[in-house]
């Protein structure tokens, strides 16, 4: 049909009170655009036949084709997350549960579950913060490691397996705090993790000065906390930021300058910045 007479009809199904679609889309049926598509879906066959018959009764949609099919049973959750493959980042491998099968030897594999934090290694800047990870770990053996605005933990269960040491962990959000704290039980990491905003969190200041500061967050608070950071660092200490766009890394990278920290390697990946940088 015609996107006028489809928006019409849509607008039609959205203002009939109780038997209102659940969720309705509009969309192109043709790649020209001349023709358009409705897919409404309702609560059950009864609503679905009662909204049919009056979008029959509606003068405008005379003519149109209108199938009425049910939705087959499915496991949503299941499907959204196999959805997800496994990643590999340097030496780390992360896969969600339907993928366990898939766990290559010789590689340091992590579970994550697409959850309600931040962290599956599937978005750029968390594979930055990987692959960044693994090649400072290649040269360099940090004991005191914190990942700052941790998420799903990702990060911090990263470092703890390849270092095999406790890592600690913070979150403003205090669910991202009891996501991680159940990833890293789940993959068996000796992460230690606190709810709190910036570095002011007494357990933050017990167990540095540090000398591997991660955090994958945004340009605004990795400037905001530079000075937080230089207080809690070693000198000589690495930070490995990410969490920006490919054009937010120079202005971060001259904030950071201007406090000592010199850049020691960047890294690009899908239209983002992973700045790993040293304390001087």
């Amino acid at each position: 049909m015609p996107r006028a007479l489809a928006e019409a009809c849509s607008r039609h199904l959205e203002s009939q009170i109780g038997t209102e679609p659940r969720a309705l889309s509009l969309f192109e049926a043709d790649a020209a655009g001349t023709g358009w598509q409705i897919e409404a879906y309702f609560a059950c066959a009864e609503d679905a036949e009662d909204a049919t018959r009056r979008l029959q009764a509606f003068p405008d949609a005379a003519g149109s084709t209108i199938i009425v099919e049910a939705v087959r049973q499915a496991d949503w959750v299941r499907q959204s997350l196999e959805g997800l493959g496994p990643i590999r980042a340097g030496r780390f491998f992360i896969h969600g549960s339907h993928d366990r099968a898939a766990r290559p030897c010789h590689a340091i594999c992590i579970e994550i579950d697409a959850a309600t934090a931040f962290g599956t290694g599937h978005h750029g800047s968390t594979r930055g913060c990987l692959l960044a990870l693994d090649a400072l770990l290649r040269n360099h053996e940090p004991k005191r490691v914190i990942d700052i605005g941790c998420g799903s933990g990702i990060l911090a269960i990263a470092a703890c397996r390849a270092l095999r040491r406790r890592v600690l962990a913070s979150d403003t959000d205090l669910e991202a705090v009891r996501i991680t704290a159940a990833n890293a039980r789940l993959n068996g990491a000796a992460v230690g993790v606190v709810g709190a905003a910036g570095t002011t969190h007494p357990a933050i200041a017990a167990a540095g000065p540090y000398d591997l500061v991660m955090a994958n967050i945004l340009a605004r608070p990795l400037v905001q906390l530079a000075p937080a950071f230089l207080r809690i660092m070693d000198i000589g200490g690495h930070l490995i930021l990410s969490g920006l766009v490919t054009e937010q890394g120079e202005g971060v990278v001259s904030v950071y300058g201007a406090l000592g920290f010199v850049l020691a390697r960047r890294l690009d990946e899908e239209g983002g910045a992973t700045l790993i940088m040293r304390r001087g």
